[in-house]
């Protein structure tokens, strides 16, 4: 087989799983036109839990099962009354089924791979050896969940009356972080908290989840033993994935709570230099635990799209704009360490434009529709990072999820049909749009950092509560600052959608492990709203997306965003920048502002009244043409 057959049955592969994910979003489409009787699955999903099927619970469980997000479910099991205990019981129920159901749909895939011996021996065993990992991670996600999410971090809020700043000192005093690169203490933890008598102590995965992480290590264990077997005739990779593996077995298996950071920076440096169109995806991200960052169960299959033209286009862009910001501040050695580290990442990034194949463990609670990583800052000064970006599946998700009342309530028909007209009539441009603000949004994160930036910034626990707004404001920036003329008729749909995204996210108030993205909801709020973009005002929300107006969001975008840039530079607390226009009202986030505050509020009382119920009056039949 050459490279160019193995691309065909990549290309295969590919178009497997949109038939496969398309099958799936059939559920949606049986919800939309009230077929019940196609939906058996839901049925069995309800009576799984235990609960009596109504319409918000059939569309809370379709969500959870096809577009693996549980905010539906936890609303609706509010809703009935439910209390703490009983969510997180069904919470884990449900996460338990979905498992089934994927695992089942990847072993499909897998079937499908070897009836037609599409790919070689080599990636077969790839895909395998994936799988039989996966299960063990995701077995273990239940009692990582339970002991870290549900058991530890709620204690900690318990003794400190839900005062995370001093949840921050005591784990800093205790000495309860994990160290990194210089034994200082690290912005991530590949450990967990486990009580003895009334005092907390730091364990490494494999002492606080000894039998799961067991089962992980064999798992790879016999993995790297199988690929040994074979070679790898097409991209020569072979030991580059071996030496992956051993170095992911190492990792999992230290149990010296102060060598984890380091062991965990040789898996990424070895993960990095596998370049080929079959992508493994390890432990790298950390949104869930809000205290520690204990490093969640990411384990997958990236698939590249064959057909992906790579272009420079959205990177030049963006060092473009990152140089104009960074020379209007005075000249600084510091500053300029820190803008050339930025910039070297730039330069080494590997661009990855795909499907998820594969997904297991913590992916079971949603996927990203893209992702910048390592994130571990040393490795990234050594060997660059890999952006994700999974557009077509992005896009699929977009036109298969059902119309809703409270999408009309809130930004009124005009609005909707404008982006529905554009969502399902303009693919091409569509992609140029996901260029701006979704790819935009990952190479975003690499600016203004070094390696030390969120260990300084994160004192407080806020840093990821600001980085979300840096990220996506960087690609913004990179448009807005544009002097080409080549990407102008995206305008109005570049603003549509972050209108859409700054108030979508408020329905992720009490989602605690994306609180990230609900503050920079808020934050993207105070841009609309101090512009008059939008104006509430008797329970209406108006939106005016006039030319003139548009300009001032665009100097409001800059100026606020130099002035971040600033922050990062001088690596100043996190919470000093978002108290500028959010702070605590008792557990969550709240505007400064008092009108968008009132908005805030009044948004997500409707999004629980009504956030579950199908909008009746528009149809994508409407809008599909042909």
């Amino acid at each position: 087989m050459n490279e160019n057959q193995f691309l065909n049955d990549v290309k295969d592969i590919y178009q497997f799983l949109e038939n496969e994910k398309n099958n799936t979003n059939k559920l949606i489409t049986y919800l939309e036109n009230k077929e019940f009787n196609k939906l058996t699955i839901i049925d069995e999903f309800a009576k799984t839990l235990n609960l009596q099927l109504d319409d918000n619970l059939r569309f809370a469980l379709i969500t959870r099962l096809v577009n693996l997000r549980d905010d539906s479910l936890v609303q609706v099991l509010k809703k009935s009354q439910k209390d703490e205990k009983e969510i997180i019981n069904l919470q884990e129920k449900a996460y338990l089924f979905v498992k089934d159901f994927w695992e089942d749909k990847h072993l499909n895939l897998i079937n499908y791979i070897e009836k037609n011996r599409l790919l070689t021996p080599f990636y077969r065993e790839v895909f395998k050896g994936v799988y039989s990992v996966g299960k063990a991670m995701s077995k273990w996600q239940s009692s990582w969940t339970a002991l870290i999410i549900n058991k530890t971090n709620k204690e900690l809020l318990e003794k400190f009356n839900d005062d995370e700043t001093k949840v921050f000192e005591y784990l800093e005093k205790e000495n309860l972080f994990d160290l990194g690169h210089s034994k200082e203490i690290a912005d991530r933890c590949y450990s967990a908290l486990v009580k003895e008598k009334d005092k907390y102590k730091s364990q490494a995965y494999i002492k606080a989840f000894k039998k799961e992480v067991t089962d992980v290590v064999d798992a790879l264990e016999n993995f790297a033993d199988r690929l040994i077997e074979v070679e790898d005739e097409i991209y020569n990779q072979k030991w580059d994935y071996v030496l992956y593996l051993q170095a992911l077995i190492k990792a999992f298996s230290e149990e010296n709570e102060n060598s984890l950071v380091e062991k965990w920076a040789d898996v990424d440096r070895a993960w990095m230099k596998i370049k080929t169109p079959i992508q493994i995806g390890h432990p790298l991200e950390y949104y869930e635990d809000h205290f520690r960052k204990a490093v969640a169960l990411e384990w997958d299959i990236r698939l590249t799209n064959p057909t992906f033209a790579k272009n420079e286009k959205r990177v030049n862009k963006i060092k473009t704009a990152f140089e104009k910001i960074y020379n209007s501040f005075e000249k600084d050695a510091k500053y300029e360490h820190i803008y050339n580290f930025s910039l070297k990442s730039l330069d080494k990034v590997q661009l990855y434009i795909g499907r998820p194949a594969l997904f297991f463990g913590a992916e079971f609670n949603g996927l990203f529709s893209a992702q910048v990583v390592p994130n571990d800052e040393i490795v990234s000064k050594e060997e660059g990072k890999k952006i994700f970006a999974f557009s077509d599946e992005i896009l699929q998700i977009s036109r298969a999820k059902p119309f809703l009342k409270l999408a009309r309530e809130i930004f009124g028909q005009e609005l909707l049909t404008k982006d529905r007209e554009f969502l399902f009539n303009e693919t091409e441009k569509w992609h140029q749009v996901y260029d701006i603000s979704t790819i935009g949004h990952e190479f975003g994160h690499i600016l203004w950092c070094d390696d030390e930036t969120e260990a300084v910034m994160n004192k407080t626990g806020n840093f990821k509560n600001i980085e979300e707004f840096k990220a996506t404001t960087g690609g913004l920036i990179s448009f807005f600052c544009d002097e080409k003329e080549d990407e102008k008729e995206l305008e109005e749909q570049v603003l549509i959608d972050l209108v859409k995204r700054a108030i979508g996210l408020i329905a992720w108030m009490e989602v605690d492990e994306v609180q990230p993205y609900y503050c920079e909801g808020l934050i993207h709020l105070n841009a609309l709203f101090d512009t008059k973009i939008l104006d509430f005002k008797d329970n209406s929300l108006n939106i005016d997306l006039d030319s003139k107006k548009i300009e001032e969001l665009k100097k409001w975008y800059i100026t606020t965003y130099t002035n971040l840039a600033k922050h990062y530079l001088d690596k100043k607390d996190a919470t000093i920048f978002l108290n500028q226009f959010a702070t605590k009202e008792g557990k969550y986030f709240m505007p400064v502002n008092e009108k968008i505050n009132s908005f805030v509020k009044y948004y997500f009382e409707r999004y629980k009244q009504i956030g579950q119920e199908l909008d009746t009056e528009d149809k994508k039949s409407n809008y599909i043409k042909g």
